[in-house]
């Protein structure tokens, strides 16, 4: 049995689903102001929304958090942002434009919402807590335990991560959800950060198949 296994038999009694950045402005090659490649985004987006269909099908409540900025001024009050805004070689050269509020980039990718999920779309930071509701809505629901998926590994989903486990919720990072668009080797490096100190790992088809075992 791995660790993983043995954790989620244990610790998910009250699990929930927070999904990070599925949305076009990350995942659709036509508005993405921060893309991952066309295909590893694709890819992404078919492997999570049958993850997500049989995590419904659970019962399991899913908490969809959005990145939305007013504004310029909301992006470019973060040092670090300010100064790689507009840099050609920079990664986020383009920080400055991404997902301001009308832009397309903020709708979630077709197949991820369902209709009685639950949209947090005032994420401005890669911690997903910090200008959210996230805390509230969890603690209110009395959920003990996080399924997380999302982008991007080394950035979003690893600053997440870390506050989550810190505020005490059993996390569990689905391997197959999990992406980002600063390619492999960052993406095994936080991975490695997060398992050794965070959370576990675990593949969507274990996860969907342990709450099976649960029902029965």
């Amino acid at each position: 049995m791995s660790d993983a296994t043995e954790a989620f038999r244990s610790l998910t009694h009250s699990p929930a689903v927070v999904t990070i950045d599925l949305h076009r402005g990350h995942l659709d090659p036509e508005v993405a102001t921060l893309p991952l490649a066309a295909d590893a985004s694709a890819a992404l987006v078919n492997r999570i929304g049958p993850i997500l269909d049989a995590c419904r099908s659970h019962g399991l409540p899913i908490f969809h958090l959005v990145t939305s900025y007013r504004d310029r001024t909301e992006i470019l009050s973060n040092p670090y942002w300010r100064f790689q805004a507009g840099r050609p070689r920079s990664t986020r050269s383009a920080i400055a434009e991404h997902n301001l509020e009308g832009s397309p980039g903020l709708e979630l990718m077709p197949g991820i919402q369902g209709p009685d999920d639950h949209i947090i779309a005032t994420k401005k930071r890669y911690d997903s807590f910090v200008g959210t509701d996230l805390g509230f809505v969890l603690r209110s629901g009395g959920y003990d335990s996080i399924l997380l998926m999302g982008v991007n590994t080394n950035s979003c989903v690893i600053a997440t991560g870390i506050a989550a486990s810190v505020r005490d919720y059993a996390v569990f990072f689905v391997d197959d959800g999990i992406d980002t668009m600063l390619g492999s080797d960052l993406h095994h490096a936080a991975r490695q950060v997060l398992e050794a100190s965070f959370g576990w790992w675990i593949m969507g088809a274990e996860a969907l198949e342990l709450l099976t075992e649960r029902r029965r």
